[in-house]
């Protein structure tokens, strides 16, 4: 049974005038409101009676990362300062900030959301959650916290760090469900194994997981090392936060919130629209946000759409896992590559652990990349032999599957810096 049937059990055609209808209200109230979406919509030619379908979101414009950073803080603001109930950022460790400011209204339709999430994931209000999202100006630990809550669990918020008293605190608080990102999960477990502390045997019984890219390969070692079911999540801090998307108990894609979000996939480099079913590039844009709505947001993330009604019920559309980002993409002498490529071969590998890093820079005028990965306690311990042998046979895998060459190192148990909130995975030397 969904959180709530009646949007996300609605039939197609139904939803499809409800976005119609919600998507020409946002692009009048943009218009009125917003200087930044009145010039670009000028320039286009464009009104709210121009869009007579859905599809008709084409004629739209674009917004872009930069456009938030351009008009920060509040130039993309549809609302007086004085009506907003709340103020979220990104880190802005590339700059300026990315400001998601809301409404109260804004910020009871994310806890709606959020609530759909989670209880898609099974948890429900006896459930003891475990919050080690950061909380702060990031969205995803006060997010989280409030679709907790409008279920009605327990919430613990720890927010990051402190693993080992994030594990002794899951002890003696009996906790049943853990909120974090899914190479934090990693963290948690790997220390448990120090402290003498058997997850597996704790009450945790799900984990949600989102805020950075993951392999159904680490899925599965999540899932191995902490006994637990572990389910993908999806937000952006440019159009709300967490409660975009999320999995079913079908775990065949992740479900977008439609009645809040119109998704689309647009070729990275053309920006014309892919078919249901093709990888691009996914494009958001938020029909019931009063603060700050955006008309089709470039988040830069690889997917592809999912249509069709789900095995739970469920009519929106999925996305596939994200397979990475357009902005992250590596161009290595002319080749493309994606971390999560690379975490996925590496995974199938028996001999190391999920741990690792790619490092890549210029020797004369070719790219070089190589890739740090920790080797499994017993493949270390059997000496340099053994090492160069693994470290050969990846390199070769690596090789035979993506058709570039890496210099593999493989490194000692827990010799890489572990995370506490989003992983490092690549180090880019090269020139800018």
């Amino acid at each position: 049974m969904p959180w709530d049937d009646k949007f996300e059990c609605m039939p197609v055609d139904e939803l499809q005038r409800f976005q119609l209808k919600k998507l020409q209200e946002t692009v009048d109230w943009v218009y009125e409101r917003v200087p930044f979406y009145r010039k670009k919509l000028d320039e286009l030619g464009i009104r709210a009676k121009d869009i007579t379908s859905v599809e008709d979101i084409r004629k739209l414009p674009f917004t872009v990362k930069t456009d938030l950073r351009d008009n920060y803080p509040f130039g993309l603001c549809a609302v007086p300062l004085r009506d907003l109930a709340r103020v979220h950022a990104s880190s802005g460790t590339t700059g300026k900030p990315i400001t998601g400011p809301y409404t109260a209204e804004d910020v009871e339709q994310w806890t709606e959301c959020v609530a759909r999430v989670l209880w898609a994931a099974g948890i429900r209000s006896e459930d003891i959650v475990q919050n080690a999202y950061g909380h702060g100006l990031f969205t995803g630990g006060l997010g989280l916290h409030q679709g907790a809550s409008r279920i009605g669990c327990a919430v613990v918020p720890t927010s990051s760090g402190m693993t080992e008293r994030q594990i002794m605190l899951m002890k003696d608080f009996g906790t049943t469900a853990l909120l974090c990102t899914p190479s934090y999960a990693l963290t948690i477990a790997e220390r448990a194994e120090d402290m003498g502390v058997s997850i597996r045997d704790l009450p945790l019984r799900v984990g949600v997981f989102g805020a950075e890219p993951w392999t159904d390969a680490m899925r599965n070692e999540i899932e191995e090392k902490m006994g637990i079911a572990a389910r993908d999540i999806y937000g952006l801090t440019e159009l709300g936060g967490p409660g975009m998307g999320y999995e079913c108990d079908a775990r065949e894609g992740l479900h977008i919130n439609e009645d809040h979000f119109i998704v689309e996939i647009v070729d990275p480099e053309t920006l014309e629209p892919l078919p249901a079913g093709e990888r691009g590039e996914m494009v958001l844009t938020a029909i019931q946000r009063r603060a700050m709505p955006l008309l089709r947001y470039r988040t830069r993330d690889i997917t592809k759409i999912i249509r069709g009604k789900c095995s739970c019920g469920c009519t929106f559309a999925k996305i596939d896992r994200i397979f990475g980002r357009s902005d992250d993409m590596l161009i290595i002498n002319g080749a493309n590559l994606f971390p999560s490529q690379v975490e996925s071969l590496l995974m199938e590998m028996e001999e190391v652990e999920p741990q690792y890093l790619l490092m890549v820079r210029k020797k004369r005028h070719l790219d070089e990349v190589g890739v740090k990965v920790e080797g499994k306690k017993y493949v270390y311990e059997a000496g340099a032999r053994k090492i160069a042998e693994v470290e050969k046979k990846i390199g070769a895998h690596l090789k035979g599957l993506l058709g570039i060459s890496f210099g593999v190192e493989l490194v000692a148990p827990k010799a890489l810096t572990r995370s506490e909130g989003k992983a490092v995975r690549v180090i880019d030397q090269r020139p800018k």
